[in-house]
């Protein structure tokens, strides 16, 4: 078994080590397209009925906060400080959402951290 154990193996893997390269590259290549396409596309989300209105990208990056200024009272800053805090992180679950969505669909469901 020692004796020719893996060297036979090895004569297949070559050529399967092969193709998971390229399904590897093909792969990648997907991941930084789609990727690119994540930080084109963007989500909106509120919060206070429209009080707050926050503009995040696929990549979560925010690109705007809108703040109405009806809702800014000084005496009361904990309110709109809960309401901001509200629509990013509302923005920021939907963004990973949506990329764990767009990322799952190339890898599979191994997660989207892999590249």
């Amino acid at each position: 078994m020692a004796k020719g154990g893996f060297g036979g193996m090895a004569g297949m893997g070559g050529m399967n080590m092969n193709n998971l390269m390229k399904q590897a590259q093909k792969m990648q290549k997907q991941m930084e397209e789609a990727q690119a396409s994540l930080a084109e596309k963007t989500i909106e989300t509120t919060s206070g009925g429209g009080a707050v209105k926050i503009i995040i990208t696929g990549k979560k990056e925010i690109q705007s906060i809108k703040i109405n200024p009806e809702v800014v009272d000084a005496d009361d800053v904990e309110m709109l400080e809960d309401l901001i805090l509200s629509a990013v992180n509302e923005a920021v679950r939907q963004a990973d959402e949506m990329s764990n969505s767009t990322l799952g669909k190339i890898t599979g469901g191994m997660g989207g951290g892999l590249f």
